[in-house]
């Protein structure tokens, strides 16, 4: 493959578009599914954007970053769509958590 930065980083950026969207659309699927089975989340997602912004010298507060993943609020998001999750998934989570 040969291809620029800037090409890489257009490319880059419409890929976390399309999982942003992708995650949107699938607002059935819970958090801690998504910790338990890919070891990462939503939550993830908006600290990771967080601290590329913060090393890129723009400063985006862990609120917004939550807002730009969720495309709301979170505690919107949390209110509308979150539910409990299950003993399965707790421990499941427990288990696949570093020591």
């Amino acid at each position: 493959m040969n291809m620029n930065s800037q090409n890489q980083d257009q490319l880059d950026a419409a890929v976390l578009r399309r999982l942003l969207a992708h995650l949107d659309a699938r607002k059935d699927v819970q958090n801690i599914e998504l910790m338990n089975l890919a070891g990462f989340c939503r939550n993830c997602l908006s600290k990771w954007y967080a601290q590329a912004a913060r090393e890129a010298g723009v400063e985006v507060s862990d609120d917004a970053a939550r807002e730009h993943v969720y495309g709301m609020p979170y505690p919107e998001w949390k209110r509308l769509y979150q539910r409990e999750s299950t003993p399965e998934q707790q421990a499941a989570f427990a288990d696949a958590k570093p020591a």
